[in-house]
């Protein structure tokens, strides 16, 4: 498994001139740093800036969010790296480390496979006697809610620069709800601003926020087909 990170060509520091992140990730001139950017970007331009989660915010000020990256391509690989990362995470206070996210350029470009692959994942937490205790988020740039169609703005909610897998600690997502009144009015909330700003909105968001997937040496994701 490569975890090493490719330097960057000009192509790829010239798709980064758009602007770096407010904070976080910065552009050390290497593909690592250009991925880090990109989601951390993403974080701050979408999920904050929309206020698609309200719990996001206050670790990213806190600099406790991970951004580790793992340019594995074969699932066997992708489980290692993220059961490295679980202990890593469990094995740092929270303060110093809320949560994790695993970053998969190269791996699972198909959103149908990243889909069947959230199975190995939760069966990895089970194995490791973890269930109440982590939980995995998942994102993916073609993440699509089952009886939506391709270009849904909602499916966005879920949406983002590479498949990432996100690592949460259950007392913290706990404590994050029972402070945020109404919690479980989020979700539509975010449906209904998302479909108000409908893709066009959502792609100019964007627009600058990826590094070209050639960059990567991701394999091009099929966009006929569909979620379950």
């Amino acid at each position: 498994m490569n975890l090493s990170s490719p330097p960057l060509g000009d192509s790829g520091k010239q798709a980064l001139e758009a602007g770096e992140p407010e904070s976080g990730g910065t552009f050390d001139g290497t593909l690592h740093g250009a991925v880090v950017c990109d989601t951390v970007r993403w974080l701050e331009r979408a999920v904050i800036g929309l206020n698609l989660c309200p719990f996001a915010k206050a670790v990213h000020a806190r600099g406790q969010i991970h951004y580790e990256v793992c340019w594995a391509t074969a699932n066997a690989d992708v489980l290692a790296a993220l059961e490295a990362q679980i202990e890593e995470l469990l094995a740092t206070p929270a303060l110093e480390r809320d949560t994790t996210l695993l970053v998969l350029p190269n791996a699972l470009p198909e959103f149908l496979d990243f889909n069947d692959f959230q199975d190995e994942c939760d069966a990895l937490i089970e194995a490791m006697h973890l269930g109440g205790v982590l939980q995995i988020a998942s994102f993916h740039p073609d993440f699509q809610f089952a009886g939506t169609a391709e270009d849904d703005p909602t499916n966005c909610t879920n949406r983002s620069p590479y498949p990432s897998l996100h690592l949460l600690r259950e007392d913290s997502v706990q404590r994050a709800v029972e402070a945020f009144p109404e919690a479980e009015a989020i979700f539509e909330r975010n449906i209904e601003r998302l479909t108000a700003m409908g893709m066009a909105g959502w792609q100019e968001l964007q627009a600058d926020a990826t590094v070209p997937a050639a960059l990567t040496g991701a394999a091009p994701v099929n966009k006929h087909r569909h979620g379950t």
